[in-house]
């Protein structure tokens, strides 16, 4: 049995996460103002198209550099991976602000840049969650991951807010010179930790291929982890992308524009808020099992802003969407960690991003084609019950349901 999770426990006790949780809040802040702020400097100089580009350029490099990415910094050192990470992102988006405030920005200037800070952005995440259970104790990993989550959620809020704040007053350059330097505090804070020594070491004499291979066989090894990897990629494939291009577009067209949008939005983020403090608290035998019934209905999203219903109806059943969204991260995080031989998690979680935001552009690009070829409706609720069906597909396998927490085992 493990003790009763107390709220902040993990921040009083363990130092080394104390350090990784300022430095994370602080970026995931940052991480969140940045969108908004390159969509508008991309927008000053460019089209809608430019802006898709752009982002699409931002995107990539998780399909071609998370993979390696996890295996670098199980190789050479997670904390180093992510200094490296934070370094570079914060001098792209240092150059990013200065080609914003000086007038000379042009797009193609964007993409690259945009490209670099996907490269970086996809090394840093499988070095983030493999670095986690190097800095709290075997009882308080659950805490220490719905605590990063949860950050995420309320950076979901506060980060667009302060965007919006400094765009208003300055503009988009300043909005990312101020990004840039979150990733300077975030590094600072990296620096000074500790991390504990991994159980399980990586093999540092291992050529790369040989722990590329090591990495794909501890994932081949978990039926619950293949399965599971499948129906991720649904849910980014399909429901993510028609959330993110065909609900604005619902909103506008069915509801009350931006207003409406905003709305459920919002209710879909306190859903998360909601979701990280059940995962924060609740004592979990079976996390796996619970993060496939919470990807079940996560992927309900796309069908829920196609239902017809109203703002009213779409932002509450949105809220309970989040909280699907929520539980299931955190589950699926805390599994991968605690499951997988310590010395390879940071190349096993590096498939997570690999098949998530790496496949996300597909899914972007053909949600547009979709709806005008099948009806906005009908191609909300198809995405929808395809993610669905996958959910259910890994829900049912056998293997999900044997997955117990060691405290539990």
């Amino acid at each position: 049995m493990t003790a009763p999770v107390r709220l902040g426990g993990v921040l009083a006790e363990e130092r080394a996460f104390r350090l990784l949780f300022l430095g994370q809040a602080l970026s995931l802040i940052g991480d969140r103002i940045q969108p908004v702020a390159l969509a508008f400097a991309v927008l000053g100089v460019g089209s809608a198209t430019d802006l898709g580009i752009v982002l699409a350029a931002g995107a990539l490099p998780f399909a071609v550099f998370a993979i390696a990415g996890g295996v670098f910094a199980d190789r050479v050192g997670r904390r180093e991976v992510m200094l490296v990470s934070d370094l570079v992102r914060a001098a792209v988006q240092a150059a990013t602000a200065t080609l914003i405030l000086t007038g000379a920005a042009e797009v193609w200037m964007l993409i690259a840049l945009s490209a670099v800070y996907g490269t970086a952005s996809a090394v840093f995440m499988p070095a983030l969650i493999g670095l986690i259970p190097q800095t709290v104790s075997a009882s308080r990993l659950q805490e220490a991951n719905a605590l990063l989550a949860l950050t995420r959620s309320v950076g979901n809020v506060v980060g667009p807010s302060i965007a919006g704040v400094v765009i208003a007053l300055g503009g988009p350059g300043e909005a990312i010179a101020l990004d840039a330097a979150t990733f300077l505090a975030s590094a600072a804070l990296l620096a000074r930790i500790a991390p504990r020594t991994l159980p399980v070491a990586a093999q540092a004499g291992a050529r790369f291929l040989e722990q590329l291979h090591e990495g794909w066989h501890e994932v081949r090894a978990r039926v619950w982890l293949r399965r599971g990897l499948v129906a991720m990629s649904a849910y980014h494939l399909l429901v993510l992308p028609s959330v993110l291009v065909l609900g604005p577009a619902l909103a506008a067209r069915d509801l009350d524009g931006a207003s409406s949008w905003a709305a459920i939005s919002a209710a879909f983020g306190v859903g998360t808020v909601a979701g990280n403090v059940v995962a924060l608290r609740a004592r979990v035998r079976r996390p796996i099992l619970v993060a496939a019934i919470a990807l079940t209905v996560a992927s309900l999203q796309a069908a829920i802003i196609g239902s017809g219903l109203g703002t009213a109806g779409i932002a509450a059943l949105m809220a309970l969407a989040g909280v699907g969204v929520a539980l299931f991260f955190t589950f699926w995080d805390l599994s991968v960690q605690e499951q997988v031989p310590a010395g390879a998690v940071a190349r096993v979680s590096s498939y997570d991003f690999a098949v998530s935001v790496g496949i996300m552009p597909v899914g972007l690009a053909a949600a547009g084609p979709l709806a005008g070829a099948l009806g906005l409706h009908a191609t909300l609720l198809a995405l929808s019950a395809l993610a669905v069906l996958s959910a259910l597909a890994w829900l049912l396998t056998p293997g999900v349901r044997e997955v117990r927490r060691p405290a539990f085992a």
